[in-house]
């Protein structure tokens, strides 16, 4: 039996060119009949309108952005029971891409809606992240707390150049100018750690950035979240990590820790920047400084690769 489709469409995902692909799209909707489009027109858009659609009855939900889309529609469908909750789908059109990635869909967009609109649903873990001040938010990709988090926030800033390139950039640009690690403490189910941290990532997926293999070995439906973390080090040898973790083969030096959990707890002795699926949680000017992280198992059905 046919589902009954909500589409949510981010016009400006991939730097505005999404609406060319999404115009390229509307033969195969048409074709299919039950499907409604809804248009994005200011952030968090996209988690009201999924959130509407499960009260509404629809089957599916299919993000049609890139992973700020998908982020925010995931924390949309998880507002709705369980029992209502929509299948996702998603058509991949934004600069990274990486959950898509992850669960292995179709470059294409035509491919990855009819995919979407024909593929069987299967289970797919979501982290949840929470602060000192009880705000709680879902993440289905990573959570970058320090150096990928400033990343993130410099290549909001470069409108010139995108995908992989935009991304590499703000990595150079923040090894040059953002340069400062805290000192974080953190506890997971089966560890303890104290270290002056640069960067510490928490992945449900194995890349962020269009391409950075932080966690390779990462998997959204082992009931697992993986970390990886680097401890203070020099500008040169930060610019000899990034290949590496363009590889996913950092994890074999020394100032590099990696792992699993399903539980985490940390505070640091300074304010925390932290995106979240690449949307920036806290920027400059916040005063975060504890947060706690869990997987969710099988909290969303997905259409997958």
């Amino acid at each position: 039996m046919p589902r009954k489709v909500k589409l949510i469409f981010n016009s400006t995902a991939d730097m505005g060119q999404a609406w060319r692909i999404a115009n390229d799209l509307r033969p195969i909707i048409a074709d299919y009949g039950l499907a409604d489009w809804s248009g994005t027109v200011y952030p968090t858009h996209a988690t009201e309108l999924a959130c509407q659609a499960g009260e509404q009855g629809y089957d599916m939900v299919i993000a049609i952005g890139g992973d700020g889309t998908v982020h925010e529609v995931v924390n949309g469908l998880m507002q709705v029971p369980d029992k209502k909750r929509p299948i996702f789908g998603i058509v991949p059109v934004g600069s990274g891409n990486d959950f898509a990635h992850a669960i292995g869909l179709p470059a294409k967009p035509d491919v990855a809606l009819v995919h979407a609109l024909r593929g069987k649903p299967q289970p797919v873990d979501l982290g949840l992240l929470s602060d000192e001040t009880g705000r709680k938010e879902y993440f289905d990709n990573t959570v970058g707390i320090g150096f990928d988090a400033v990343v993130t926030i410099r290549s909001h800033k470069l409108p010139v150049v995108r995908g992989f390139l935009m991304y590499l950039t703000a990595v150079i640009q923040t090894i040059i100018l953002n340069f400062n690690p805290a000192q974080l403490h953190v506890e997971t189910d089966t560890e303890t750690w104290d270290l002056p941290t640069l960067m510490l990532t928490l992945c449900n997926g194995p890349r962020e950035g269009g391409g950075f293999l932080v966690a390779p070995q990462a998997c959204n439906d082992d009931g697992l979240l993986e970390y990886a973390t680097i401890r203070k080090v020099s500008r040169l040898m930060m610019f000899r990590l990034v290949p590496e973790v363009m590889k996913g083969t950092h994890g074999r030096f020394k100032q590099v820790r990696m792992g699993t959990f399903h539980k985490m707890t940390l505070s640091s002795d300074r304010a925390l920047y932290i995106h979240a699926d690449g949307e920036i949680y806290t920027g400059f000017g916040t005063n975060i400084r504890t947060l706690s992280l869990e997987v969710v198992p099988g909290a969303i059905q997905m259409v997958r690769g």
